[in-house]
């Protein structure tokens, strides 16, 4: 059984990996996705994060493609309410930006192609600074009263405007942000530790870092000079880090850990971002039920505070 872990102050509960799915339609067809989809179920895994973008960045693709095939699993295994689903607002090519009407209408849309009447946890996908917080937080809280969001959430905001938004909710009586999404891995730390960090544990926020294996790099399979045939070895994704003195220190300080645990490095990274204050669940993909078996091992494995420290050092 795994144990499940409060999501801030929400009244959601969720366990410790959460699985990411934006290859969902992507790198994995509807097939694959719900091969996944079920294998992490039955492993007891029950955050599944998407986004109504998701992925028309890349060719040939949609947006909203991973919301579908997420809600057609929904309804063909019958276990919506077994599930915490999550999705984003802001990125979506017509539904642009965090202006009032846009999020309403795109929160509408994400409800029909996930196929349920209510969204567990509706993030703000990038903050929109043209837009005061105040009506940000005001649309939201409209969500939530009329049942379709039963918490919000924020990921790419600056710590300013995360802390002017918990400030308006708490002196208006409105519905506040459970969670922060930031970029967040044993290699890139600079951007949540710190402001953004004491503000989520001052207010009771809990943290769901994206990128956690670095896009496939904490996997160990990217190396210097080694060419991987991925999407993903690309500058900004996971070949950006091969070739950082950081990486290699992180990539031996992972490998060793994970020697002598018996493990996979995938497995090990994903504990040590688990472990990290405030952090509440660590978002991972899988393309495959394989791939998925390391990202699941973390529900059994807690790391000493040994090994933290020579992680912690390694990636410093």
């Amino acid at each position: 059984m795994v144990a499940l872990r409060p999501l801030g102050s929400s009244d959601l509960a969720v366990s410790p990996l959460c699985l990411g799915g934006n290859v969902f339609g992507w790198t994995a067809d509807e097939a694959q996705s719900f091969a996944v989809l079920d294998a992490y179920s039955d492993a007891g895994g029950n955050f599944v994060d998407t986004a109504d973008a998701y992925m028309y960045h890349f060719p040939g693709n949609e947006a909203g493609q991973s919301e579908t095939i997420i809600g057609k699993w929904l309804a063909a295994r019958g276990n919506r309410d077994d599930m915490v689903v999550a999705t984003k607002v802001g990125d979506h090519p017509r539904y642009k930006g965090l202006a009032p009407a846009n999020v309403k209408a795109a929160a509408e849309e994400s409800l029909r192609r996930l196929g349920t009447d209510r969204i567990d946890l509706y993030y703000t996908h990038f903050d929109d600074e043209s837009v005061p917080v105040e009506d940000i937080i005001t649309a939201l809280d409209s969500l939530v009263r009329s049942g379709k969001v039963r918490a919000i959430a924020a990921s790419n905001i600056s710590p300013e405007r995360l802390s002017a938004s918990l400030a308006f909710s708490d002196r208006e009586g409105l519905a506040r942000y459970v969670a922060l999404q930031p970029h967040y891995n044993l290699v890139s730390r600079g951007t949540y530790e710190g402001e953004r960090q004491e503000i989520v544990q001052r207010e009771g926020l809990a943290c769901v870092p994206y990128f956690a294996l670095a896009s496939g790099f904490l996997t160990g399979k990217y190396r210097p000079g080694k060419t991987v045939e991925s999407v993903r070895d690309l500058p900004g994704l996971a070949g950006g880090y091969a070739d950082t003195e950081r990486g290699a220190k992180a990539l031996a300080a992972l490998g060793e850990v994970a020697t002598a645990r018996g493990v996979e490095m995938a497995t090990v990274a994903l504990a040590w971002l688990a472990q990290q204050p405030t952090v509440a669940a660590p978002i991972a993909s899988a393309r495959t039920v394989e791939q998925l078996s390391a990202l699941v091992a973390l529900h059994d494995l807690r790391l000493s505070e040994a090994e933290l420290q020579t992680l912690t050092a390694a990636s410093s």
